[in-house]
């Protein structure tokens, strides 16, 4: 058989990779070992922080409502648990969204359920 000189190809990922650590400090954006590792940790910490964007954002979305709610003298867990009853399927988002951008509606979407 004949002999397969792989350098082309390596040399491709290593650059890969390497373009990928572009402003890294140190050995970490240049010394493919390094840059590897560090990589892989900071797309480790990058899906995490997309998790914990998520809970944060749900979060945040939950104190606009409630803080409308009590502006129209109900409480956030008796809105969301008689928006539940009366099968008004508004996500926390779009009910957020409703209660900074579009009062009127909220209120109206708070009378409808309070009735």
């Amino acid at each position: 058989m004949t002999r397969i000189k792989r350098g082309v190809m390596t040399k491709k990922r290593h650059k890969k990779l390497l373009k990928q650590t572009k402003g890294f400090w140190g050995q970490r954006k240049n010394v493919f070992k390094r840059a590897k590792e560090t990589l892989l940790r900071a797309m480790a910490f990058a899906f995490k922080s997309r998790k914990l964007r998520k809970r944060d954002m749900r979060s945040l979305f939950i104190m606009r409502i409630k803080a409308a709610a009590e502006a129209k003298g109900t409480k956030y867990n008796l809105l969301i648990n008689n928006l539940k009853k009366s099968n008004i399927d508004l996500n926390r988002k779009m009910l957020s969204q409703i209660a900074v951008y579009d009062l009127p509606v909220f209120n109206y979407i708070v009378d409808l359920v309070s009735k």
